[in-house]
């Protein structure tokens, strides 16, 4: 037992009991509890710029609130942001905005998330619950200590006038005051990691934490592949990581030495959980990681964005952070749903309004409902809303890309590394290249075309000869790997980096090795 390691994951476990019992409250009355906290809300924020111009301090029910506040994109409330940003003070928010998070979610460029206190509360309000059910179904994680993703900028970004802060030092940051300092004294990773802004050297400077700590007990990182990315690199660097450790611990060098680094698991005896994404696009790459800890709890993550925590794991389903902030669910027909209201099976589009100041904010998340926990609907992630690629009038969707993609490759007998459709300029004219590290069969080009057809728009496309026949690009190696070095040269935080099924940018066969499969012989048939 790791004795600091074990104090501190105590001590934070114990803090978040009390958001453990009003969140297990809340799920059986999740009606009530969203009406109480869009009062708040309002009656805090009545006096702000956003609050004085929408009438909050009148507003006495939620069909007047809809009535009032329009929904909004970042583009429609960028303008209060640069007033923040300028320094103004009670622009969206009646307390003051701490810091200015930079975001480009997975599509779009760069964006800045007002942070208060209050928005603090809200994830605490989500994290607590969450990492409290965590220790209670595995307790033996709070006897070691825990490797939780710190994403760095793996190119220095241009200094910017803001009179406030933009960015976190680091992740712990978002828990804030006792909370975070009890993180950090339970993580594995320095905090100088976030100082890295080369790959190569953040990735070794990681291994080098992971491998000293025998008794590492949970890793906990945004998608699957980041991790992977980190495994496939061990063979590469074992014996330059076996010489630094044996120079502090010999007797974990000597352990190490005996170990296959192509078995990750049988290096990490203590390891208990894996927390990462498992929906929509990453499910491709968490079949792998299964395959490489089959004795690990592999524990899908929520929802989770800069903006807001939608979902929580929680009693085996991801229930909605109904405690956090309060929630709108647009359904297929354009109206809004409350959290009580929405239906299993159904599909809807996240808005949010929370403490940080985003007003009914279209979060551009798609998700269904799977269940329920207790009254509380539990929702699986299905994609981005607006990641649609429409170079001459195809309109092909992500969420819709996905599921071709999952057709395409459900025969395989092995689940492809990386898989992403891209727009690319053949020498013939404009046509969708998949770029697959994995299983390449013979006519899977003819498959693909024939499964994109589904799209009325991107059929009508081929048949007047706007689009060529779709093909296969077979990636090498480290599919994954490129993608995250060409998004990071961009200056984007790995942890923000989502591959996602479709890419809206060409050129992806000069950044990925490999090459194409022979191009397709026949044309598809075509819906009309």
């Amino acid at each position: 037992m790791n004795l600091p390691a074990a104090i501190a994951n105590s001590l934070w476990i114990g803090s978040s009991l009390a958001s453990l019992a009003r969140f297990e409250r809340a799920l059986k009355q999740p009606a009530g509890t969203q009406q109480k906290l869009l009062r708040t809300l309002l009656s805090r924020n009545a006096d702000c710029a956003y609050g004085r111009a929408h009438g909050f301090a009148s507003i006495r029910s939620y069909e007047e609130f809809a009535r009032r506040v329009p929904l909004r994109s970042y583009d429609d409330i960028e303008p209060w942001i640069e007033r923040i940003r300028r320094g103004e003070a009670g622009v969206l928010t009646s307390e003051p905005v701490t810091h200015l998070i930079p975001t480009s979610g997975s599509t779009g460029a760069r964006k800045l998330i007002p942070f208060t206190a209050g928005l603090q509360r809200e994830f605490d309000a989500a994290i607590g619950p969450w990492i409290a059910d965590l220790g209670r179904q595995h307790p033996s994680i709070l006897f070691g200590p825990a490797y939780w993703c710190i994403t760095p900028v793996l190119q220095p970004m241009e200094t910017e006038l803001s009179a406030v802060p933009i960015g976190f030092a680091d992740d712990a940051s978002y828990l804030g005051g006792l909370k975070s300092r009890l993180v950090r004294a339970a993580m594995v990773a320095p905090k100088e990691l976030g100082g890295i802004t080369s790959m190569e050297e953040f990735r070794y400077a990681t291994l080098l934490c992971l491998l000293r700590r025998r008794d590492l007990r949970l890793i906990s990182v945004w998608h699957p592949s980041f991790l992977e990315l980190l495994l496939d690199a061990l063979p590469e660097h074992w014996e330059k990581l076996l010489t630094a450790i044996h120079k502090t611990k010999k007797c974990r060098a000597r352990e190490l030495e005996q170990a296959n680094p192509r078995q990750p698991e049988s290096l990490w005896p203590c390891l208990k959980v894996i927390s990462c994404w498992g929906d929509a696009h990453a499910e491709l790459a968490l079949g792998d990681l299964r395959g490489r800890f089959p004795r690990t709890h592999i524990q899908p993550k929520g929802l989770l964005a800069t903006e807001a925590f939608v979902t929580l794991p929680f009693r085996g389903g991801h229930p909605v952070a109904v405690c956090s902030h309060f929630f709108e669910f647009i359904d297929k027909a354009g109206m809004a749903r409350l959290v009580h209201d929405l239906r299993e099976g159904e599909s809807y589009e996240v808005v949010v309004t929370t403490g940080g100041g985003l007003w009914r904010y279209r979060l551009g998340d798609q998700v269904q409902v799977t269940g329920f926990v207790g009254e509380t609907p539990s929702l699986r992630f299905l994609g981005r809303n607006g990641g649609i690629s429409d170079r001459c009038g195809e309109k092909l969707s992500e969420r819709f890309v996905a599921q071709v993609i999952r057709d395409t490759i459900a025969t395989f007998t092995a689940p492809p590394r990386f898989a992403m459709l891209a727009p690319d300029d053949f020498a013939g004219g404009l046509g969708y290249t998949l770029y697959l590290e994995g299983e390449c069969h013979r006519g899977l080009a003819i498959s693909l075309d024939n499964l994109l057809c589904r799209n009325l728009h991107y059929a009508w496309c081929r048949n007047l000869g706007q689009l060529e026949p779709s093909r296969v690009f077979q990636i090498e190696r480290r599919g994954y790997e490129t993608f995250v070095a060409y998004e990071s040269s961009r200056g984007r935080r790995m942890g923000e980096i989502k591959p996602s099924a479709l890419a809206r940018d060409s050129g992806w066969s000069e950044r990925f090795e490999g090459k194409y499969q022979s191009a397709p012989e026949l044309i598809p048939q075509t819906q009309s």
